[in-house]
């Protein structure tokens, strides 16, 4: 479960709170309450969109943030390389597998998806899209910290406005692969996959 309460419909209709309204009519069915009866039209738990409904001004701007896909120039290929090598870098179930949904939907081969997570021993994708993954790497396992022959690949290849977009959205779902982790949302509603598979009792007093 969530480690943050759930908005049920009735608390979303009760603070007449339409644009939640209106998410939760699209992802779920219409009149349908996604915590009592949760999961999405397209498969996920659907959990993400009940606990960022606590606060309205959170919600506007995330979806705000999604919106965002129908204005940018850069190649959606580009985009989702970038988003799911975030989820596979950021250790996110959830965003790694809705991007790898995405990428699906635009044509990529699986053979190339797959490929993602070890994209340093492929020979798959092309010197651009390396330099894609280099970037990601260097954003979310890096702290930002990237090689100027990295970013000077990307410039031979983009112009300075879309590696700006792929830089922040890039780091918009690294940000949410951690809050998803954080707040055991979705896919990433698990237990910490690291502990001691031996357990020790304590030394005797």
């Amino acid at each position: 479960m969530p480690r943050l309460r759930q908005v049920s419909r009735a608390e979303a209709t009760e603070r007449d709170d339409k644009l939640v309204q209106f998410f939760y009519d699209l992802l779920f069915g219409e009149g349908r309450d996604p915590v009592a009866e949760p999961g999405t039209t397209d498969g996920t738990p659907g959990d993400w969109w009940t606990v960022f409904a606590l606060d309205h001004a959170v919600f506007k701007h995330c979806v705000a943030g999604f919106q965002l896909y129908r204005e940018v120039s850069l190649d959606p290929v580009l985009r989702e390389l970038g988003q799911t090598r975030a989820g596979w870098a950021r250790g996110s179930r959830f965003v790694y597998a809705q991007h790898r949904r995405q990428m699906r939907a635009l044509g990529v081969p699986e053979d190339k998806i797959q490929a993602v997570a070890h994209w340093e021993v492929s020979d798959l994708f092309d010197p651009l899209e390396r330099a894609v993954l280099a970037y990601a790497d260097a954003l979310v396992l890096n702290g930002g910290r990237v090689h100027d022959e990295v970013f000077e690949t990307l410039r031979r290849h983009l112009p300075d406005e879309q590696i700006l977009e792929l830089t922040y959205v890039t780091c918009l779902y690294d940000m949410h692969a951690t809050m998803a982790k954080a707040l055991r949302l979705e896919f990433d509603d698990r237990e910490d996959p690291v502990e001691d598979p031996v357990e020790t009792p304590p030394p005797s007093a």
